[in-house]
Parts: structure tokens; sequence; C-alpha cells
């Protein structure tokens, strides 16, 4: 009776030692040879010809061989290598209602170079039209293409440089990168990006929801840093959600975990509008009145979120009482999706999270009423960069994962 051989082969080997070669040397700076045999368990051998082979492919280079300031050591200086940084680059877009934001990342994402461009009708809120209405998708596209070139420019990177491209819009995005356009609002969204980016620049285009890639943003480099289960909120305008549950994404079958639609349907809730959206609005509705308040400074300019929340740290009344309605709705909000998926964190995201700071304590006061597992609150540091960050992640996540399969712009073409 013969026995199969199941034993992987010298090539299957070789790349393994690759990925974990180059693993190491992402998570580090300079690295010797020494240490890259502590960190994988390779012989010298294997360690040094490794690092040799993903230095002639261009991932990796190699430092000048001199001690480090104020070593003694006897014979030559160990050689050290490190991430080639730039070697390649990503590209990060938010796709918003009113705007394309683009962020150039180096391959240890740090941020190279960024653009913003507006869609044609300037800005949109969320009471108002929906986006595109008067856009065609192709307007969109050279607006959304735009910002990308625009922030390549501003990096002094070729587009051929660009390894992975990963983009966030506002509607439910599934696995695979389809978009569920059931609704309206969601269908502006379906324009194709995939296929425009890969026809006009030959670039590999992730798709995702945004609220999803703020997850992924806030794990990063957020307030979750180190949390396995949260939730991240965005609440300027509209909410939206993404899940993390055990360090995990979300999507659902087809791309709706996370969608807030329900909230039509809970008790003080009734809509999806956001914070920036009904601070703006009651207090646009207190000035139709005869009440009282230093927002009237602001009527004819155009009240905005921050008026209001800058008023109420003024003890204006009329303000506080705003902030109050909104802590109330907010603790409603966070308790029903903390009933649904129990995360351990609810982090409040997008541009009004600096704000929105001072509604944490009321917030988690009131909790309890709306929930039997109250989670932790806190307020995304990241700003109206968070889609942006976590797009970023997105896309370094794609081009770490698939890096040996990779051809660098000018380097060796040998495959592992």
């Amino acid at each position: 009776m013969s026995s199969v051989n199941s034993a992987p082969g010298p090539q299957l080997l070789r790349r393994a030692s690759a990925s974990a070669v180059l693993d190491f040397v992402r998570a580090s700076r300079a690295v010797t040879v020494t240490e890259v045999m502590q960190a994988t368990g390779l012989a010298r051998a294997t360690a040094l010809s490794v690092c040799e082979e993903l230095v002639e492919r261009g991932w990796v280079t190699e430092l000048e061989n001199q001690r480090a300031f104020g070593e003694y050591q006897k014979g030559r200086p160990g050689r050290r290598f490190e991430l080639n940084e730039s070697a390649g680059f990503v590209l990060g877009l938010d796709v918003g209602i009113a705007k394309a934001t683009a962020v150039v990342s180096n391959l240890r994402g740090e941020t190279a170079g960024r653009a913003i461009q507006p869609f044609p009708g300037g800005r949109i809120r969320a009471e108002n039209r929906l986006p595109g209405d008067h856009t065609t998708a192709e307007e969109r596209l050279a607006v959304i293409d735009r910002a990308a070139m625009t922030a390549l420019q501003n990096a002094g990177v070729s587009a051929n440089k660009v390894l992975a491209v990963s983009i966030g819009i506002a509607a439910p995005v599934d696995r695979n990168g389809e978009v569920l356009a059931t609704q309206r609002f969601w269908e502006l969204f379906n324009v194709d990006l995939k296929a425009a980016f890969q026809d006009r620049h030959g670039w590999k285009v992730l798709l995702e929801n945004d609220a999803n890639l703020a997850a992924l943003g806030e794990r990063w480099r957020g307030a979750s840093a180190g949390v396995d289960d949260v939730v991240v909120i965005l609440s300027s305008e509209r909410f939206g959600s993404g899940v993390l549950d055990g360090g995990r994404l979300l999507h659902g079958s087809r791309g709706g975990a996370g969608e807030l639609e329900f909230l039509e349907h809970v008790e003080g809730v009734g809509a999806t509008f956001g914070i920036a959206y009904l601070a703006r609005t009651w207090a646009t509705e207190a000035l139709a009145g005869k009440a009282k308040t230093s927002l009237r400074t602001y009527a004819q300019e155009g009240i905005e979120a921050e008026h209001v929340f800058a008023a109420a740290a003024d003890g204006d009344k009329v303000a506080v009482k705003i902030m109050d309605r909104l802590a109330d709705r907010m603790a409603r909000v966070i308790g029903a999706v903390a009933t649904i998926f129990n995360p351990e964190l609810v982090v409040i995201g997008g541009a009004v999270a600096k704000s929105a700071a001072v509604l944490i304590q009321p917030i988690s006061a009131r909790l309890k009423e709306f929930t039997a597992t109250p989670p932790r609150i806190a307020v995304s540091p990241l700003g109206d960069s968070i889609v942006a960050v976590g797009a970023t992640r997105s896309a370094l996540d794609y081009v770490e994962k698939n890096s040996l399969d990779l051809e660098l712009n000018g380097a060796s073409s040998n495959t592992l």
C-alpha cells in the first residue's frame, strides 16, 4: 500500500520563509540577520539568502554596513536590512456625500499626499437633495479620479507605483465588493469604481462600506486600538456603523451588517439623522421662535453644529437643551446597537466626534435605561479622516497578504 508524500516542497518552504521574514521586517525598523533568525527560526544561511532575495525583488533594502553609534565589537559589523517603504504605495479614498478625499501612503502607512475634490453642486446636507441628483455617474467618477490623481501628484508618486486602492462609500458592500443598491441613496454610489480604475490605471481596487472602514481605521490608529469587540458609529449627518466581532469585520450575507435603518422604528429616535444634522435642525427651529439665545448671531450666515456646541459650553440655555436632547437620542441609538451586537466599546466617529466628547458622560449615565449590556463609549481622535485611515489600512492589508504575488515597478520579477 503506497503512501502519499504530503510534505511541503522546497518552493513552498521558500515562500513561507520569505513571508515570515517580510512580516518581521515590516513590524521592525533596521534588523540584523541574527534578529531575523531569532524571530523566524530560520538557519543563518537561509535567513541571509531570503533577505538578499527580498532586496532583489525590491521589498527590502540593505543599509550601509556600519556599527551603531557607541557600539564596539570585533570583526565586520552585521548586515542590516529594513523595509523599502517607498517600494510601492497605497491609495485610500473616502467617497462621501459632498466630496471625495484621497490619501496616498507608503508601505508603513505614513501619509505621503492627500487631496479633496468636491462634487458638483457644492455642499449637500442630509436634509436636501440626494448626492448625485444633478450629476451623472461619469461626472462623479471624474471627481473621484481627480482626487486620486491630485493626491498622487502632491505625494510625488507615479500612478504605476500604486499597489492597491481601497474606497469607502456610504452604501452596504458585501464580501466580494458588490454594492447593495436597493435604495436610491445607495444606488448613487454604485458607479462601478472597480472597473473604472482598473481600466484607467490598472489598479487593484477594493470597495467597502465607509463605516466598516472607519472601524478598521479606529482599531489601527484610533480609540479602539486593541479592542476586539467594537462598534464605530459615524454620526455626523446620518448614522452608519461598522462592527468588529472578535476582531473580525462583520458584513452579513449582502453587506448589510451594521446598517442602522432600523432606528426608524426605535422609540425616541425615529430616523438615521446624525448629530450634526440634529444640532443644526433643532437650533434652526429654536431661532424660528422667540427664545433668547446667542445662537442668533449665526442666523444669517447659517447655523452649524459647532456653533451649538460652543454656545452650550458658554451656558446658553437653548444650546444646553439641545445637547440634552442629543445625549438622550444617542443613548437610545447606542443602547439599541449594544443590545444587538454586545460590544465592549462604542466609538462615536466622524467630523463631529471632537465636539461630541462633551456628550460622553450624559450618554453613559442614561445607557442602562436602554440596554442590559452598556458598553464603554469613546470619541474617535481621527476626525473626518476616519474613513480614509481605514481605507489605507484595508489597502495595506491586501498588499501585506499578497506581497509575494505582487510585482514592484522596476524590481526583479523573480517569483517565490
